[in-house]
């Protein structure tokens, strides 16, 4: 029988490792991700002149030989850790679990020189007044873009989410319509899981839906008159940006102001500090197991105790 050539064998191995990344939980963009993360990995190899022929000749040296060059382009050490994370995940699915090990001796967090990340929020909280201003300018050059400013506001939105959003507009109307607590957010999310998120202000959110409602009528059912989902994103972003919410006070800070006030309203509710932080993980669409990662990161330097 005719054996294979080192070329294929060599692309062989890259089609395995790719295969390995899609192995293990996650929704389309966690896997998507992990294969991203995979093709970096290969890529150096590539360009390193090294040419390996199976999963089983992987080595440590290898990986140090990555994670080296991935500081010398400034990569945070946030990111790194995610990257050993996925490598781990393939190492594991390979049965190569020396290498899997968190805690091997040369390819731990602490021996690559990439421990030690403070996961603190990086952002402060949007104030009512802030938002006020920021939406004031941007209704003036784009009611769409206000529009979806306005929901990602109100409901706490990502921004792909608060972009997508004309989607469910007819849905979140009905909601409010019929009394629901929450609404649906189905388009755009981490992962492709929907979540259902709380309203907080019945009225605000009546007259944030309404708004966003009419400017989608007037472009063909979007709020932001783009071709594609990532042009209109880069539009939003573009004001957004424009009229300063950038750093300390980027768009994601409108989240945090979200956090902020659901705190306020579940604990009115009657729900303990445990049950309220898990709430807001869920309303965020962080799943009902972070509230820690909630605390940490939405309310640093914030003592909410009202």
């Amino acid at each position: 029988m005719k054996q294979k050539s080192t070329r294929s064998k060599i692309e062989g191995f890259r089609k395995d490792f790719i295969s390995l990344a899609r192995k293990g939980a996650g929704g389309y963009a966690t896997i998507a991700d992990r294969q991203r993360v995979a093709r970096y990995f290969l890529n150096h190899l590539k360009d390193t002149g090294i040419k390996l022929r199976s999963v089983d000749a992987l080595k440590v040296r290898y990986v140090e030989s990555y994670i080296a060059y991935r500081k010398t382009q400034n990569i945070s050490h946030r990111t790194l850790q995610n990257e050993m994370s996925v490598f781990r995940g393939i190492f594991s699915a390979a049965g190569k679990h020396r290498l899997a090990d968190p805690d091997n001796e040369r390819l731990s967090n602490k021996a690559l020189g990439i421990s030690g990340v403070n996961r603190d929020g990086t952002k402060t909280a949007l104030t009512r007044e802030e938002f006020s201003k920021a939406f004031n300018e941007i209704e003036k050059q784009d009611r769409g873009v206000a529009a979806t400013m306005r929901l990602a506001f109100v409901f706490g939105l990502r921004t792909k989410e608060a972009v997508e959003a004309c989607k469910s507009i007819s849905t979140w109307k009905r909601a409010i319509e019929n009394g629901d607590k929450s609404i649906r957010v189905v388009f755009g999310t981490k992962g492709g899981r929907p979540r259902d998120t709380t309203i907080i202000d019945r009225d605000e959110a009546r007259r944030a839906i309404i708004y966003a409602e009419k400017e989608a009528r007037e472009r063909n059912g979007r709020f932001i008159d783009k071709p594609g989902i990532h042009q209109a994103i880069n539009r939003y972003r573009y004001f957004v940006r424009k009229v300063g919410l950038t750093g300390e006070k980027a768009p994601h800070s409108m989240r945090y102001n979200f956090a902020r006030e659901l705190s306020s309203f579940h604990k009115k509710q009657g729900f303990n500090e445990n049950e309220v932080m898990a709430m807001i993980s869920m309303d965020l669409g962080h799943g009902d197991g972070r509230g820690r990662y909630i605390r940490q990161v939405y309310y640093r330097n914030h003592q909410d105790s009202e």
